[in-house]
């Protein structure tokens, strides 16, 4: 079964609450919520407060998308703030498996990112600790970007190292989905889809979830 995560960066901030409880009603499975520092990319989104404020409005799972530079500095205040799965850039974490850690003794689900320029061995020896794994199919920092095709066969190899390690480990792919790349996403490998402007562009959220569950 195929979840959809949509992004709320894509969302109207002038009425986000409702737009989560929408997304609510439109067969979502997460809100996917990226947090930018202005440093790691070039662009500066929510932060752990305004988290804090959204989470009394929705039961689903947040899906808390640190594009952060020192995530250790910041884990705490969003596992109290109500992530529910925190995932880091192994490109972010000096010490990688640290911060793995940390994300686990807050008992949240542990997430990592690669960006599209960081090849997949960048996991082999955290992998078996996590929950998902999140793969970048364009640069972050922006939304509405192109799929990335070349990202396609990272996507594949990490499914074989999932499927090797036997372990129930989620594999994301986050930037440019739409009706059309959410098939070769899935066909690659992924099992979760992030999509912002697509849905928040749709006139009707359920048809465009839909759309991307059942292309």
């Amino acid at each position: 079964m195929i979840k959809i995560a949509p992004s709320i960066l894509s969302a109207n901030f002038a009425k986000l609450g409702d737009e989560i409880l929408e997304l609510g009603k439109s067969g979502a499975d997460y809100v996917h919520i990226d947090v930018m520092d202005g440093s790691f990319v070039p662009n500066i989104t929510l932060g752990n407060e305004i988290i804090k404020s959204l989470r009394p409005i929705s039961k689903l799972p947040f899906d808390v998308h640190l594009m952060i530079n020192n995530p250790d500095l910041h884990i705490k205040a969003f596992a109290e703030a109500g992530a529910d799965i925190i995932t880091i850039h192994c490109e972010a974490s000096t010490h990688l498996d640290r911060s793995v850690e940390l994300i686990k003794s807050f008992n949240k689900k542990v997430g990592i990112s690669l960006v599209p320029s960081t090849h997949e061995n960048c996991l082999d020896y955290v992998l078996e600790k996590v929950d998902l794994v999140l793969v970048m199919t364009v640069n972050p920092g922006f939304g509405g970007q192109k799929f990335l095709t070349s990202q396609l066969k990272k996507i594949e190899n990490i499914r074989q190292k999932i499927e090797k390690l036997g372990k129930k480990i989620e594999l994301e792919v986050d930037g440019g989905i739409n009706a059309e790349t959410a098939k070769i996403a899935v066909n690659a490998g992924a099992d979760v889809l992030v999509s912002g402007s697509y849905i928040f562009s749709n006139q009707s959220y359920r048809n465009a979830i839909n759309s991307l569950k059942n292309f």
